[in-house]
């Protein structure tokens, strides 16, 4: 793995200018990741070796996982976090195997996501169902927050400041 940048040098600036011409989402995710708001976090598109080599370089652990879906076909995930306990994790239990969607699952992928659980418990018995966030406040988060969530309130300024230093970048 090559030595993570510095958040403020020029290199790290690059390498996220560099992801963000990717994609716009994959830069925010990773910045979050890479931040530690969120232990794993999981791309569904296609992300080629340069990509993945810039996210290495944020200092992030990577891993292409193939699952499938209902009718079959093989789908690629990339998954990335600092540690690779979150990466191990995600690899036994979910490498080779069907895309499911069932509440045990939600649970489990809540918690490796880092999504409160009170969030990832409401979403699953009424996705997203009205809550008190604005829509600029919930379309920063990668998880609908619930109703009257204590948890989600007080990451919101963490992931305003990421959304903002990539807005800036």
């Amino acid at each position: 793995m090559t030595a993570e940048l510095d958040f403020d040098s020029p290199q790290f600036r690059q390498c996220l200018k560099a992801i963000k011409e990717i994609d716009v989402e994959l830069a925010y995710l990773a910045l979050l990741t890479r931040r530690g708001l969120k232990p794993l976090s999981r791309w569904e598109r296609p992300i080629d070796d340069r990509g993945l080599e810039l996210l290495r370089r944020m200092g992030l652990i990577t891993k292409r996982i193939e699952r499938t879906v209902k009718i079959g076909r093989v789908i690629s995930e990339t998954i990335f976090s600092i540690s690779s306990g979150y990466i191990q994790i995600y690899e036994q239990r979910f490498a080779g195997k069907p895309v499911d969607k069932s509440p045990e699952v939600q649970r489990f992928e809540g918690f490796l996501f880092g999504f409160p659980p009170c969030c990832v418990d409401e979403y699953i018995r009424h996705p997203y169902a009205k809550n008190n966030l604005n829509p600029d406040q919930q379309k920063i988060l990668f998880h609908w927050a619930c109703r009257d969530c204590k948890i989600t309130p007080l990451l919101l300024p963490a992931y305003q400041a990421i959304y903002n230093l990539l807005d800036n970048t």
